[in-house]
């Protein structure tokens, strides 16, 4: 199809929830490029935020993905699950976790988490214990409750009344939250990296001061690694960083490489609250995008994919900043791994987001600002310097139109 038709198609058909789109459709990808229907290259610098890791068509999870599906697709949690059964296995192996439930996507896993934290306190007997404590300008999903957990107005007015009890305070003030806790408090839900407000990382001291404030008053604390989380910072999982653990924490994004999975992951004191009936998914955990995930971990952990966003992103990083001393666009960089946002001096974040596309590279944006940046974990240096060339050469035009 012409990309006019498709245009014209979503328009006519589709419910308008993500207005206008940029106007490109892609139709294959290989590594870190994507072609679309008039043949056009693009270097893929967003990986379809955050989710695909390992690039587009990696062969294993190619080879994987065609096992699969001659074999069957789907058969119900009415029945056991070979792959859903090794994919728990690798996850609590190379976690704190001790046990995993799967859903479809992060906003069902952060639900999850939600209803866990909840129903351990109920189990125990403390009923008034129900309260959750986010930071501002967090992002949880779009679910209801996962709506009310995050920490960002634009996406909740429209919504209200949202989900009772669920407080929000200023990121990194520790004293802040100290004063939001009470005796309902049952949880605190906080993501390592802030990546949709333009990647604000937590301090090491105020994270460790959350723990604390969390053991001191009985309260458990989840960990949103929706984005952070398989590889994208440098580590398997964000709270690697910090040595900081929590008591439940959530993945999703890159974790099946580009098939839709969550993972909900706690700690046995915790999961153990959950008893049949509690919780359940009919899609979740289905064969198929457990034996795709499966494979991804296997990458993860034996190809070198982890390591290799950490060194890219810090040779990145340093790239970036060297911008900052040939001219006067680029006001800050920020970044952990493959996890990066370029803070601009001149509110040119979409012109330059559009030009770029023009170029051939694909970024996302914070508002007119920030530029946000994801690739896949797989890319190489010449990659990086061929975007920062390009970056450096409109720098001029962006600054005097």
């Amino acid at each position: 199809m012409k990309l006019n038709e498709i245009i014209e198609y979503d328009k006519k058909y589709f419910m308008n929830v993500f207005g206008e789109r940029t106007k490109v459709c892609f139709e294959r990808g290989s590594g870190i490029n994507l072609w679309d229907t008039d043949g056009k290259m693009y270097y893929d610098f967003f990986a379809g935020i955050a989710v695909s890791a390992l690039g587009h068509s990696h062969p294993k999870l190619v080879a994987t993905i065609k096992d699969q599906a001659e074999k069957f697709l789907h058969c119900s949690n009415i029945y056991y699950i070979e792959s859903q059964a090794l994919l728990a296995k690798a996850l609590v192996e190379n976690s704190c976790a001790d046990r995993v439930f799967f859903s479809n996507s992060g906003a069902e896993a952060n639900e999850g988490a939600i209803k866990l934290a909840r129903i351990f306190f109920k189990k125990k007997g403390i009923s008034d214990k129900y309260e959750i404590i986010t930071l501002n300008n967090s992002f949880h999903g779009r679910t209801m409750a996962t709506l009310s957990a995050t920490g960002q107005e634009k996406y909740q007015k429209n919504f209200v009344p949202l989900l009772e009890r669920i407080v929000h305070v200023p990121i990194n003030d520790l004293e802040k939250l100290k004063g939001a806790v009470n005796e309902k408090t049952c949880a605190v839900m906080l993501e390592l990296v802030q990546g949709e407000s333009g990647v604000h990382m937590l301090t090491q001291e105020y994270l460790e001061g959350v723990r604390k404030v969390c053991d001191d008053n009985g309260i458990l604390l989840i960990f949103d690694e929706v984005q952070t989380g398989m590889g994208r910072t440098g580590k398997l999982f964000a709270y690697q960083h910090y040595n900081v653990e929590p008591d439940i924490f959530t993945l999703a994004k890159a974790l099946a490489g580009g098939i839709p999975i969550g993972a909900l992951l706690a700690k046995e004191h915790v999961a153990s609250a959950f008893e049949p009936g509690d919780h359940g998914s009919t899609f979740g955990g289905n064969p198929f995008a457990c034996a795709c995930a499966l494979c991804v971990m296997e990458v993860m952990l034996n190809d070198g994919a982890v390591e290799n966003s950490e060194r890219m992103g810090k040779y990145f990083v340093d790239k970036l900043n060297g911008l900052k001393t040939s001219g006067n666009l680029v006001k800050e960089v920020r970044g952990i791994g493959l996890m990066i946002a370029i803070e601009l001096s001149e509110p040119k974040a979409k012109q330059i987001k559009s030009d770029l596309l023009e170029a051939g590279y694909l970024i996302g944006n914070v508002g007119d600002n920030i530029l946000r940046i994801l690739p896949p974990l797989i890319i190489k240096k010449e990659h990086i310097d061929g975007f920062v060339d390009c970056l450096s050469r409109g720098e001029k035009a962006w600054l005097t139109t």
